[in-house]
């Protein structure tokens, strides 16, 4: 039986322990792994608002408190890393547990997970905590006392939610209280009254017979943390490398945009998807994200981001890997609405509520254009590569003979050696032997399983009849001996189609199905006065 609750925990650096090692450890490692347990619904981070300590207060919602007594649960504290252990040392902690008694919330209440960080931002949270005395009637005046307070205050502009909690039966031996937690917009008139909250409750008088104050705080919402680690911004602060620390005001650390996240999220199909987090380490910095082709990896961009942070050093940059480069769970043929829907889930996981600039290639050009037609309002706009708006007979004929080479013996290997063959200039091979093998080891790399699902995506498409719906800004770009100058043909077919002006089609020279692997240069001068 469900038994909701919270982990509710305190924190107070001690001062030898910089602030952005402090951040960073919480927010792409502690707080991430306890939000990858299924039973831990969200965790928001509060800084104190009141000038007392602690000074930082993390909030876990749980949906069934004895879950916490698991080893799924005790192994993360049993098992840290040796980054944890060294944070961790230097950090006062306490942990409550406590149940959730009950909730009254307002019409315009939205979950803080659910709002983007610039709505969230500044959220307030006054706590009110009551021991109990060990007298008769106790708990039921204690809590008679906090629905009267609660409807006090929910009567103050700006109130969102309240909750009352006691001392969870986890436990064991603890003097029972009840703690009241209450969430405000921003902008509320509290007043005078935040001063003395529980004072200002009528029956305060009578309700000091049976509890006493324990604690009573504010504090302002700064950081909404998920499973996936995202905070680019302290770990540039330290240089870019979370095992490397020195004591001292932290802000005395450089700020450098070669912080790199790598990591892996999972799907909602519990799909594992590796993702790069780079660029601008400001969280609040326009994001341009990247979707390779079919048979690639996210690190097809290598050379052209280079370029890219050198010349746009504004952008924080995401890169992720298209399902199908590795082993599928739960096998099912892959669609472009399911690709652009993945793409929407990292986005979320993330919390990158809108894109500044999409661009994508081959499978990951259709992939683009899908959710530029699909999701108008979650992007600025975008550059679709190298692709056609609709699959003919002859292209799925030709990926189930692909299908069955990747089976074969050695199948990945001699399917990749037939990919390269076809994708790149003919230059490439002869005078770039190196980009030639270095595109066919990504291609050999790729699960066998995950390619023959995610290639049907490619199978009996057509999104011709959405083109005229597009409202975004477009650029197209090809290679100019893609499919032997075909496809060039066959996008300028298409360019008028898109949106009511349709778009411009920039042809990169000395390249083929890649040409920002086979020439980024070439690339970056198609793209540069777009982005």
């Amino acid at each position: 039986m469900a038994n909701p609750g919270m982990l509710f925990v305190t924190m107070q650096p001690q001062p030898e322990l910089p602030l952005a090692q402090f951040h960073e450890w919480y927010n792409n490692e502690h707080g991430p792994t306890r939000l990858r347990l299924p039973f831990f619904q969200n965790g928001l981070r509060y800084r104190a608002a009141d000038g007392k300590k602690p000074q930082f207060l993390a909030v876990y919602n749980v949906t069934s408190m004895p879950l916490l007594e698991t080893s799924m649960y005790k192994e993360l504290r049993e098992n840290r890393s040796a980054h944890e252990a060294a944070t961790i040392a230097k950090v006062d902690v306490e942990r409550h547990f406590w149940d959730l008694v009950s909730t009254k919330q307002s019409q315009q209440f939205i979950p803080s997970a659910h709002l983007t960080d610039i709505e969230a931002e500044r959220i307030t949270l006054f706590t009110v905590e009551l021991k109990l005395k060990k007298v008769a009637n106790a708990e039921a005046k204690t809590l008679k006392w906090y629905d009267d307070h609660v409807d006090m205050l929910s009567r103050v502009p700006g109130w969102l939610r309240s909750r009352i909690l006691r001392t969870s039966s986890l436990e064991i031996g603890a003097p029972t209280s009840f703690i009241v937690l209450h969430e405000f917009a921003n902008e509320n008139r509290l007043g005078d009254v935040a001063k003395n909250i529980s004072e200002s409750t009528p029956g305060w008088v009578d309700v000091q017979t049976c509890a006493e104050l324990k604690t009573q705080r504010v504090y302002s919402l700064f950081y909404i943390f998920g499973p996936a680690p995202r905070d680019l911004e302290n770990l540039a602060r330290l240089g870019g490398d979370p095992s490397s620390f020195g004591p001292g005001d932290p802000t005395n650390l450089s700020v450098t945009s070669n912080a790199v996240i790598d990591f892996t999220l999972t799907l909602s199909d519990r799909l594992a998807v590796p993702y790069r987090l780079e660029g601008n380490p400001d969280p609040k910095a326009p994001v341009i994200a990247f979707v390779n082709s079919l048979l690639t990896s996210y690190h097809m961009w290598d050379p052209f981001i280079k370029i890219l942070k050198k010349q746009r050093p504004k952008y924080r940059i995401l890169r992720y890997d298209f399902r199908g480069r590795g082993a599928i769970p739960f096998p099912r043929p892959a669609t472009l609405d399911l690709l652009s829907d993945d793409l929407s889930y990292v986005m979320g996981t993330l919390r990158i509520p809108k894109l500044d600039t999409l661009i994508g290639v081959s499978m990951g050009g259709a992939t683009t254009l899908k959710f530029a037609l699909d999701h108008p309002d979650r992007l600025n706009k975008f550059v679709a590569c190298d692709f056609n708006v609709a699959s003919s007979p002859a292209n799925t004929q030709a990926w189930k003979d692909r299908i069955a080479v990747a089976e074969g013996p050695d199948g990945m290997r001699k399917l990749a050696a037939q990919t390269v063959e076809r994708w790149v200039h003919p230059d490439t091979l002869a005078k770039k032997p190196d980009t030639a093998k270095w595109i066919a080891d990504m291609v050999a790399e790729n699960n066998v399983e995950g390619f023959k699902t995610s290639c049907q995506a490619l199978w009996n498409y057509d999104l011709t009849p959405e083109l005229k719906e597009s409202r975004l800004p477009g650029l197209l770009v090809v290679g100019e001996a893609d499919g032997k100058g075909a496809l060039v043909k066959a996008m300028e077919g298409f360019k008028d189609q898109l949106g009511k002006s349709g778009a411009k089609l920039a042809v990169v020279p000395e390249a083929g199905h890649l040409p920002m692997c086979e020439n980024p240069e070439g690339f970056w001068k198609a793209v540069e006065g777009f982005i």
